[in-house]
């Protein structure tokens, strides 16, 4: 068994983390930049490891990595060397580490450890104009598997516990990473999760049942879901990947807020993540988290009922 499958014979839920680098914002980190959220990664290291402890401490059983925007290209672009850049993204899995052991050494006892998982975002992260959300790219599934590999090969080395391939567009991406995982000979768990637009489709308007039965049959993927995406499409998301899999379902979509561009700032009202929780698990969702504008209070409520599960 792989580390999801293990985990989940002991346990019902995998409680997620949440946003990062909303929360970086919300604690006065400005991610107005190229590199998002991956700028702390050399200009506040210790508040990385401090929001990876806040969602432990929250009750998280995995955190992801602070590197969905680390790219080797991406830090070259803001002067860095070639193996300067690779040492960042090492450390971005290196910082969630080190905030477990904090965790651990504070919570003693015997508990199960948490794990961590190396953040892989998608190639319109680093091109830091919205494609992530569109999966509009204009290079080919050849290209696209160029990109990922090498950062793959960064992030296998420092022996994370899973590899969450976030955020994807299109399904092209995702064959892409699937090729690069089995280019560079790489074994690690990996969920795939993609951006949604609606209750059928992904970003790209690929139905996301298609990306489940490809998936499906791809060994190297642990889990298949969702994130970054509006919570009210995804009890009939779950259902859409269930029809094509059998394997774990991740969810971790957005607040429920929504971002305008107009005045750059964020609206409405967050959901109820501790009630909301509980219809995406019986929808068949088993790894259950946030993304976007969710923080450790909200994770912290998913966490209070799934211990009353146990």
């Amino acid at each position: 068994m792989n580390r999801i499958e293990e985990r989940l014979a002991r346990q019902d839920v995998i409680v997620l983390d949440g946003a990062f680098a909303t929360e970086l914002e919300a604690r006065g980190f400005s991610v107005n930049d190229a590199l998002w959220s991956a700028k702390a990664l050399f200009e506040r290291p210790d508040l990385v490891r401090e929001v990876h402890l806040d969602y432990l401490r929250a009750g998280a059983d995995v955190v992801t990595s602070a590197g969905y925007q680390a790219t080797v290209a991406g830090f070259m672009k803001r002067g860095f060397s070639e193996e300067e850049a690779a040492a960042l993204i090492t450390k971005s899995v290196h910082l969630a580490q080190e905030a477990r052991d904090l965790y651990l050494a504070e919570r003693g006892g015997d508990g199960a450890v948490p794990l961590v998982a190396a953040s892989v975002g998608p190639y319109g992260a680093y091109l830091a104009d919205g494609s992530e959300y569109r999966g509009d790219y204009d290079i080919d599934e050849d290209a696209l598997t160029a990109f990922h590999a090498g950062r793959l090969a960064i992030l296998a080395a420092v022996q994370p516990d899973l590899l969450a391939c976030e955020t994807l567009p299109c399904l092209v991406e995702a064959r892409a990473i699937v090729r690069a995982l089995r280019q560079e000979d790489i074994h690690i768990p990996a969920w795939f999760s993609f951006s949604c637009r609606d209750v059928a489709h992904i970003s790209d308007g690929t139905e996301i049942a298609a990306c489940a039965r490809f998936l499906n049959d791809v060994p190297e993927v642990a889990a298949i879901g969702l994130n970054c995406t509006a919570p009210q499409y995804v009890e009939e998301l779950i259902r859409a990947i269930r029809s094509e899999t059998a394997k774990p379902i991740v969810v971790y979509p957005n607040s429920g807020e929504h971002y305008d561009t107009s005045d750059q700032s964020w609206h409405g009202t967050a959901e109820d993540f501790g009630t909301t929780a509980q219809r995406w698990y019986a929808a068949g969702a088993r790894l259950i988290g946030g993304c976007c504008r969710t923080s450790p209070r909200m994770i912290a409520e998913i966490a209070a009922w799934t211990k009353k599960m146990e």
